[in-house]
């Protein structure tokens, strides 16, 4: 091999490393950007949006396997306000507030109800639903008639929930499980005497399943208030109030209101 031989076969080779190493490159990250989570969620084009993707009609896939939801529907219209993709991320609730410290994902937009444990930990952005809380019981069940009634009883719930959390407030015993299905499994059969939700979430699923021996007993009277939980820290300062900005655009432009009459045939977006 001659010289020019060589120095051709030599600038193939550098030309190879480079794509190489350009197929290789991380995408932005908060680190890179001085510690400004919008600002790497820009760079890079993309938000990574955590959810079950198993709560209908939160969060859920259709007949053909697709993730929908008001949920999927609220996110994609965040995304758009801060001019980026949103890229989704499922798992069981349990797990989801645990990633979302170990930073696998920059938000959870999942039906999350504020709580005070939670705002310890957490920051979140304003409230963007307002949740009223069931407590769903079998159709031929009538000894639970109030919140009270729930003392000494059996329920089961995702063990962080805060419908856990109410659940104990009245003194039930509360069986972790992993989402809603294997919830009304153990009601129907008879294993536990309860169970917690959302008031449009049993009737989401009793449209789904009409002949579902099953009922509400009782509305806890207080109205929970659902947000977008993010870490803490000067970090997502910035990405918390671009979040804030689009809710609350959102909620002014009607868009939470006809996505909320789409998927609960009521509207939960403002406090009734």
């Amino acid at each position: 091999m001659n010289l020019k031989q060589f120095g051709a076969v030599f600038a193939a080779a550098a030309l190879c490393l480079a794509a190489l190493a350009g197929c290789t490159q991380e995408k932005p990250q908060a680190s890179d950007m001085g510690g400004d989570l919008l600002a790497a969620i820009q760079a890079k084009g993309e938000i990574v949006v955590a959810m079950e993707g198993t709560w209908a009609p939160w969060t859920y896939h259709d007949g053909s396997g697709t993730l929908v939801g008001y949920d999927v529907e609220v996110a994609q219209a965040i995304a758009g306000k801060l001019g980026v993709n949103a890229s989704f991320v499922e798992g069981d609730f349990d797990g989801l507030l645990a990633g979302l410290e170990g930073g696998r994902y920059d938000v959870i937009v999942n039906g999350v109800d504020i709580d005070k444990d939670r705002q310890v930990k957490y920051d979140f952005s304003v409230p963007y639903a307002y949740n009223r809380t069931a407590v769903i019981v079998r159709g031929d069940d009538g000894s639970i008639q109030k919140m009270e009634d729930l003392s000494g009883r059996h329920t089961a719930n995702t063990i962080t929930s805060t419908y856990a959390a109410v659940a104990q407030k009245y003194g039930a015993e509360v069986t972790p499980v992993n989402d809603l299905n294997e919830t009304f499994e153990l009601l129907l059969t008879g294993r536990i005497d309860a169970t917690l939700n959302a008031e449009v979430t049993y009737y989401d699923y009793m449209k789904a399943h009409p002949d579902a021996n099953l009922k509400i007993a009782c509305l806890d009277p207080e109205p929970t208030q659902v947000a977008i939980p993010m870490r803490k820290g000067e970090e997502t300062a910035a990405l918390r109030a671009a979040v804030d900005k689009a809710l609350n655009e959102l909620a002014q432009d009607g868009t939470l209101t006809e996505l909320s009459m789409k998927y609960f045939g009521i509207d939960l977006s403002k406090n009734q």
